[in-house]
């Protein structure tokens, strides 16, 4: 099971008007996604970013049988819920922004929409929701106009681009604005045009 490891930089929880909770993909680690940060936010930011046990938030692909990768996939949403609501003290939830690469991005896009409300903005590179298919009794609440970005490519070999538009149609019912980028032949990466976009159109 996961413990609640969190590092932070930027402004100290009680002096930020604004947070980020950025989530490390499968092998990353917590001080690696931190510095992603650097792009986005100024200095009116609490970022934090917690830390899977072995570098991992669940075992096997984020479409094998839900089963599979448990218990660490409950043990990572119970652990990135408690971190928003942590934040959430301080911190208004308009005010808070997710953000994951990989693994920490469908982490993201499943812990958010699993308690969907309005956030600051919910950024995925390269991801979808999470399940060997979309279980839409698990998902609830309203994202009242949150502005989502997965970023993709058309032929990523862990995230099918099926399951990235699938995760965009779900998350519109539940009221968010959804921006689905799709990179022709993209690595298995973050480029520059995601960054820019996501600058432009999530932190502003």
């Amino acid at each position: 099971m996961h413990t609640y490891n969190v590092i932070h930089s930027g402004q100290p929880l009680d002096k930020a008007s604004k947070a980020l909770i950025l989530l490390h993909g499968r092998g990353g680690n917590a001080n690696e996604i931190l510095s992603l940060a650097d792009e986005f936010c100024d200095d009116h930011f609490y970022v934090a970013a917690p830390q899977a046990t072995n570098n991992s938030w669940y075992p096997h692909s984020f479409m094998a049988e839900e089963k599979l990768n448990e218990p660490w996939l409950s043990s990572a949403v119970k652990i990135i819920k408690k971190l928003i609501d942590d934040t959430a003290k301080a911190i208004p939830m308009d005010k808070i922004f997710l953000m994951g690469f990989s693994q920490g991005a469908c982490l993201s896009l499943e812990t958010s929409s699993r308690y969907a409300t309005r956030y600051g903005g919910v950024v995925a590179f390269t991801g979808g929701l999470i399940g060997e298919k979309i279980d839409e009794k698990k998902y609830q609440g309203d994202f009242a106009g949150t502005k989502v970005f997965i970023g993709t490519s058309d032929r990523d070999p862990h995230v099918p681009l099926a399951r990235s538009e699938q995760t965009k149609v779900l998350m519109e019912k539940l009221g968010a604005h959804v921006t689905l980028k799709v990179y022709p032949g993209m690595a298995h990466t973050i480029n520059e045009d995601e960054i820019l976009w996501v600058k432009k159109h999530i932190f502003t």
